[in-house]
């Protein structure tokens, strides 16, 4: 009796997350896989015959340019990420703790407001180009970012706090018995890093690779921004999208996400291909001190150094959020600061707009992906069913598509009447963003919940439905005050990521529901610099203050979120 109403309840459950899942996951990728295979009339493979011929050359290159920068952008990631993380981890220094703090400071700017301030930083007509011709006597500016260089250039900026904060985890629960039992084995300090140290740092580097790979693939800000001509393939879906071209849009959507999935199973294979546990149970690491006194004040001076280039981009937004639209024309540098932008954001109701449909938009699908999150990864930790793996694998296709593809995903699933959009065309409504940004931040608010609800034991449940609890009495008074911190992390996270979202933004929105991204994008248009980076401030102040409310009252660390 009791085992039927256990499986009734696992029932219960399952279907609202299924439902979700086949109607706003699934059927969208089907959608986009079929359309790419129509071709007059017809289902053929003609479409990626052309993607792949000679003839072709536009869509080739992009390809090849996105997994280019891609596997670049890991590996300059990587080599700041992972010596910094070292370094914080494994030395002790005046400033050392500042300095760490500061190191992940680039993960408050979202995209397009970090690609926005390497602009107004080091573009042809940036604060340092300028300054150094000026300082200099330079006819020209020595130099500027853009293209290639200056894509690699915002990616390993806003990319290596991946390496620095996974590596750094995994450094913390390194047993220092191992590396210390390998020295008085004789090992050099060298092959001690090798054998035992790194090996132990793969799971974290191949998940920091992994995530910066697929990121990059996705990147749109940058390329959008800096590109000058140079294509990627997220950008070509864009073109092919606005010129029309829906079956080659199609296309590029599949092949961009068969790579990006590709990269995901290959990265996943290397790193289940050896056993990286310890074996002992030890104290996590020691921070050395650097006893050398020049050794250690060259450190602190490089750290100040360091830090000072971290926040330039946090200082550039605050300080062009400061200069009045109009007053920074023809000179070289701004010469008036005030609070006219903010006070127009909040005054004028045009300017405030897209802020408040930002905030409503985001409050909407972050709520979806709050009760979602909580009943997918409850069905997924603490029931048995017949197809789970599939549908965890359904749980995280959104974060395995970039945001472009999930974007045509909606296009071709519900720009036409159909069962899952309640017989509406959702395309060029309000309800096809917060519907986007759900989609897109599910893994966030499971994988979170999941990390809490594993160590959640079981008898806790139990004990409470032993004394005749109903289950969701049960759920409501016990598990859910006790998996809290780890669900309200993923879910603040969410918020923060559909208030920054421009991707799947450009590919959805109308003139009446624009939200705070596409705003930046029409400001800087019009040559707006102030506006466009009041609205950045925003944007920076909201994620800052939800990842120390994360920190601080929940205790979940950012890269707890990330694995």
């Amino acid at each position: 009796m009791m085992k039927n109403r256990e499986h009734r309840l696992t029932f219960f459950l399952l279907i609202p997350v299924v439902l979700v899942l086949v109607a706003y996951v699934l059927y969208p990728s089907l959608r986009t896989f079929f359309e790419s295979l129509q071709s007059d009339g017809g289902l053929t493979l003609s479409n990626y015959q052309d993607f792949f011929s000679q003839e072709s050359k536009t869509n080739l290159e992009a390809l090849w340019n996105s997994v280019y920068i891609s596997v670049l952008s890991v590996v300059a990631s990587g080599l700041i990420g992972i010596p910094l993380a070292l370094i914080f981890n494994r030395y002790q220094f005046p400033g050392r703790g500042l300095f760490a703090t500061a190191a992940i400071m680039p993960i408050v700017l979202p995209s397009l407001v970090g690609v926005m301030a390497f602009m107004f930083l080091y573009g042809e007509s940036g604060l340092i180009p300028n300054l150094v011709k000026d300082l200099f006597g330079l006819k020209e500016v020595p130099f500027q970012i853009g293209g290639v260089s200056g894509i690699l250039i915002v990616h390993a900026y806003t990319m290596y706090v991946y390496f620095y904060m996974m590596v750094s985890a995994a450094i913390g629960k390194i047993d220092p018995s191992l590396e210390e039992a390998a020295s008085n084995l004789g090992a050099s300090k060298f092959k001690v890093f090798w054998k035992v140290t790194f090996p132990l740092m793969t799971p974290a580097i191949v998940g920091a690779s992994l995530l910066v790979f697929m990121i990059s693939m996705a990147s749109f800000s940058a390329p959008f921004l800096l590109a000058g001509g140079y294509r990627v393939l997220s950008l070509q879906i864009y073109f092919s999208k606005i010129n029309g071209d829906m079956e080659i849009a199609a296309t590029q959507s599949v092949i961009l996400s068969v790579v990006s999935i590709g990269f995901l199973l290959l990265m996943r294979w290397y790193q289940n291909r050896k056993d990286y546990r310890m074996a002992s149970k030890g104290i996590g690491a020691h921070r050395s001190e650097v006893k050398n006194p020049v050794m250690k004040w060259v450190m602190a001076a490089v750290g100040v150094i360091g830090v000072i280039i971290l926040l330039l981009p946090h200082f550039t937004i605050l300080l062009l959020s400061l200069v009045p639209d109009g007053t920074w024309t023809f000179q070289t540098y701004p010469s008036t600061f005030n609070f006219e932008n903010f006070r127009l954001l909040f005054e004028d109701p045009n300017i405030f707009k897209p802020l408040k449909n930002s905030l409503v938009l985001a409050v909407i699908a972050t709520a979806g992906n709050l009760v979602f999150g909580v009943i997918a990864s409850y069905v997924l930790v603490k029931r048995k069913f017949v197809g789970k793996s599939f549908i965890d694998i359904l749980v995280m296709i959104p974060w395995a598509l970039p945001a472009t593809v999930i974007g045509m995903n909606l296009v071709f699933a519900f720009n036409e009447k159909s069962i899952f959009s309640f017989g509406q065309i959702l395309v060029g409504t309000f309800w096809i963003l917060p519907l986007a940004y759900f989609i897109r931040h599910i893994p966030l608010v499971v994988r979170s919940t999941n990390a809490v609800l594993e160590q959640l034991d079981d008898s806790i449940e139990e004990a409470s439905r032993s004394l005749g609890a109903k289950w969701f009495y049960t759920f409501r008074k016990v598990i859910l005050p006790i998996i809290m911190p780890g669900v309200l992390s993923g879910t603040l996270l969410a918020f923060v990521e559909s208030v920054g979202e421009f991707p799947t933004s450009v590919l959805l929105y109308t003139i009446s529901n624009r939200p705070i991204s596409i705003e930046i994008m029409n400001q800087l248009r019009m040559f707006n610099m102030g506006q466009a980076a009041a609205y950045g401030m925003i944007q920076i102040t909201l994620i800052a203050l939800v990842l120390l409310i994360s920190n601080k009252f929940f205790g979940v660390k950012a890269e707890r979120s990330l694995t």
